[in-house]
């Protein structure tokens, strides 16, 4: 199966300024490297919080969304005190797992980090993983016009 019939990213995004933070950086004065997945996770936050898929609607719900991969690319540093954009998108996939693309940008539009993280849903009582989707989940992609036939 082609990667375009199998997974496809959505119109579904939103961008996410941070600034800098002084405990980020290192002593050359660039951001450490493993700081780039909490940005990333800061936009999935930010992406939860505007199409009400967060953590802890899911919790609701009975589940938890464990990352399973991370893959990310460093382009150019980011440094002290300068704010940077995260743009978010979700990667509609069939299977039950939520996908997100990233691309951090520097105050002058340059890419300094790209990425992608996958999750999946586990239930919270029984402690395994859905092969289904969740009915709040099937729900929400139903809303956002994300379902396959």
């Amino acid at each position: 199966m082609k990667k375009s019939e199998k997974e496809e990213n959505s119109s579904l995004k939103i961008s996410h300024q941070i600034r800098v933070r002084f405990s980020e950086v290192d002593s050359l004065n660039i951001v450490w490297h493993g700081h780039y997945i909490k940005y990333f996770e800061e936009g999935r936050e930010a992406f939860g919080r505007a199409f009400e898929l967060t953590y802890l609607d899911a919790k609701t719900h009975g589940y938890a969304t464990p990352i399973v991969k991370t893959v990310l690319k460093h382009h150019l540093p980011l440094r002290y005190g300068e704010v940077a954009t995260v743009e978010t998108t979700y990667v509609n996939s069939r299977a039950a797992k939520l996908m997100f693309s990233y691309s951090i940008t520097n105050e002058k539009g340059k890419i300094v980090c790209t990425g992608k993280t996958t999750q999946v849903f586990t239930n919270f009582e029984a402690n395994d993983m859905a092969l289904n989707l969740p009915e709040f989940y099937r729900n929400w992609k139903e809303k956002h016009g994300l379902l396959h036939d």
